[in-house]
This record gives C-alpha cells, structure tokens and sequence, in this order.
C-alpha cells in the first residue's frame, strides 16, 4: 500500500524539524522525551576544554529529528520551552504515486483527505490517471467534520465509482494519531461510528476505525452494538456482538501498536547493538506476541497464552 494526501495541512505528512544549535545547551530536553517514536536524539558535545555538564556555555547540542522516524504526532511542538519546534508539511508527489501504482508489488492505495474541499480530492483523483485501475483496495482516510461529513463521503464516491476495480474502504479517523496517550482517546472515533451508523444515506464500502483506537475500542464498539465479528476454528465466541448495525469490519492500530512493539524493539540494541529483530527469535516472538494480543480480539483469534 502507498499512502497519499490531497492537502499539506493534512496531519499525516508532515514532519517535525529544528536546528539543535538553536537550543540552549542546557535545555532539558523535553521534545525528546515525548516523543513516541524515539525519533529526536540530542547530545551535548564539548566546545571548548571545560566540561559541558559544569559549563553549560562551553558546551552545544548535536543531532535533531530522525526524519526517517517522524510520523507527524506534534507532540514535540507543545513542550519545546523555547518555541523552536516548526512542523513542516508536505504533499505526496501524485505523479509519482501514479507511477508506483503500475508496479506488481503495490496493489493498494490510502489517500488521507481533510473531509472539506471535494475539489482538492477531485484533483488528486484526475492525477493519478489510470493507474488507479491497478489496484485491488482504495482506503479514503478522513476526520469527522460534523454535519457534512456523509456529504462529502458521497460526493467523492461519485468521483471514484467509475474506477472502482476492487474494495473501496472508508477509514474513520477519530482522533489522530493518539491511541498511546491513554483509555479515553478512543472514545471520539466510537463517537464517530455511532454518528455515521445512524446515517442511512452513507457510501457503500467497508469501514474500520484510525486514530485514537487501543486495546479498548473493541469493548466500546461492542457496547454500542457496532462491532462485527469472524470466529476462527478454536477461537472464543463469548462476548462476541454480530448485529445487522455493525458496520464496523476492522480496525487500524497506529500510535498504540507502535507503542507495545516499540518496547520490545528497544531492548535490543542495549543487548545487541544496530541488529535486525528477525535474527533474534527470541524478540521477534515477543513482539508478535504483542502484536497478536492487540489484533487478536478483531480477528476472533484464540487468546494467546502467555510467553
């Protein structure tokens, strides 16, 4: 899958930037430790002959964002006590894009929209040209915009119908990129299903929520009647909900998975120094394990005994 945006303000592609010789050499660092990604690393180097640490002006901050790490959260420009945290955002090449969609080994596209101008949509959509008769799954990713959400999901369907070679899929993203933060941030992408679920008017396709889901968006969705079930051979049924309402098919995990299978990740290089998780079974197992406790109760998997 290749994941395109139709506006820069959209808060997927963007990346965070600063020049760490803007910082104060004593600073705290703070940016550094909010960051989920692990994707700021600062060191305080030596300038002169006195120690950094007992003279913090003989002393300057190195290293900045790992850009390759950077997901967009923003989480670093609100505690940067010295305001020197920019976001920088971008748009996706459509041309490109277009031309990735003609290989083999991409047959699936996200495109992230803001829910507003179905004429930026339009735009996007006209550029990528017949390439998007490659692909098998179209996923439309967009906020809740209140009354004219439904609006706009039909206005851009229409645009996308006539292409439509495979699944269309609507992901519902509640509250971006926010699942780590705590139980409650799932609460506005329930919200969302339940809104779209009393809509009769809503586009045909698939939908799964984004964006503030953890492991607790399935109880909720269970609680409101929305979630829909598969039973595996051997897997538990109890507590399941299938209702001819619940619309909800799956469920995209970012912050959140990033967060349990970032543990494991970081014990490795302390151990191990720069190695690739796949020749260290005993950590690829944890990790999947991890991985597998989260997507488990949407797949209807067995539970996992523990490692």
């Amino acid at each position: 899958m290749v994941s395109v945006n139709d506006d820069c303000r959209d808060l997927h592609f963007r990346k965070a930037e600063f020049d760490p010789e803007d910082c104060p050499p004593d600073c705290p660092k703070p940016c550094e430790k909010v960051c989920p990604a692990d994707a700021i690393s600062l060191q305080s180097v030596i300038i002169e002959a006195k120690h950094a640490r007992s003279d913090p002006s003989c002393a300057k901050l190195e290293g900045g964002v790992i850009t390759e790490r950077c997901y967009g959260c923003g989480r670093c420009l609100s505690v940067c006590p010295y305001d020197r945290i920019r976001a920088m955002p971008y748009v996706r090449d459509p041309t490109m894009t277009a031309e990735l969609l003609k290989r083999s080994d991409v047959d699936a596209i996200e495109i992230h929209t803001t829910g507003k101008e179905t004429d930026m949509f339009n735009t996007l959509w006209s550029s990528l040209g017949e390439s998007i008769n490659n692909v098998k799954l179209i996923a439309i990713s967009l906020p809740n915009v209140g009354d004219s959400t439904v609006n706009f999901m039909n206005a851009i369907y229409r645009t996308m119908q006539s292409n439509l070679q495979g699944y269309n899929l609507w992901q519902l993203d509640g509250r971006p990129m926010s699942g780590d933060i705590g139980r409650g941030a799932t609460r506005e992408t329930v919200s969302f299903a339940v809104h779209l679920s009393s809509i009769s008017n809503r586009p045909p396709g698939f939908y799964q929520l984004a964006g503030g889901t953890n492991p607790h968006t399935v109880d909720c969705l269970k609680k409101a009647g929305l979630f829909q079930s598969t039973t595996f051979p051997g897997a538990a049924t109890s507590g399941m909900i299938n209702c001819q309402h619940a619309f909800i098919g799956g469920i995209a995990y970012g912050g959140y998975a990033r967060k349990i299978v970032g543990r494991v990740l970081r014990k490795i290089p302390a151990q191990f120094g720069h190695a690739r998780i796949e020749d260290h079974s005993d950590y690829l197992l944890e990790a999947l394990h991890e991985a597998l406790s989260l997507v488990g109760p949407v797949k209807g998997y067995p539970t996992l005994p523990s490692l």
